[in-house]
């Protein structure tokens, strides 16, 4: 098998999580799928932007990651939506378990990719939802750093 490099290792990125929360601690998780939704994100046909981890029963669940149907299956497919298991080091479950039930923190995916191996793996970040006024903030502080990039490029 051809390792990929670069860009092509990512299958897709929850663009507003960076938005909408801020970002404390990121971990890396396998995830158990079967064939047909493997083989869809080779085909880059998934969506994190509605997706949350959560812990039950001491283990770890992504919900809301679709993953497109694989075609070629036809009656054999898979569920787009169905809740798949997260792989952790107990170590690491451990550690997260008391923040997200007791400091109200949550886990949100930011993206999924191939590692070196092949294999799909997905950060996960422990996050803290924004307010409306730091989500205002981050707005500022990009739009400023627009235009001094701007303003850069036009001194050239």
């Amino acid at each position: 098998m051809r390792k990929s490099t670069g860009q092509d290792n990512l299958i897709c990125r929850n663009r507003q999580a960076g938005f909408r929360y801020e970002i404390l601690e990121k971990i890396e998780c396998g995830i158990v799928l079967c064939g047909t939704e493997a083989k869809s994100l080779r085909e880059h046909r998934g969506s994190l932007e509605e997706a949350f981890a959560r812990i039950q029963d001491g283990e770890l669940w992504l919900c809301g990651f679709h993953i497109a149907q694989y075609e070629p299956a036809a009656g054999l497919n898979h569920n787009p939506l169905r809740v798949r298991k997260l792989l952790v080091r107990k170590q690491q479950l451990r550690k997260l378990t008391p923040n997200v039930q007791q400091r109200g923190l949550t886990l949100v995916p930011l993206r999924a990719y191939f590692n070196e191996r092949g294999i799909v793996k997905i950060a996960l970040a422990l996050a803290r939802g924004k307010s409306q006024h730091d989500k205002r903030q981050t707005l500022k502080a990009r739009e400023h750093k627009r235009e001094m990039d701007r303003a850069v490029r036009r001194r050239r």
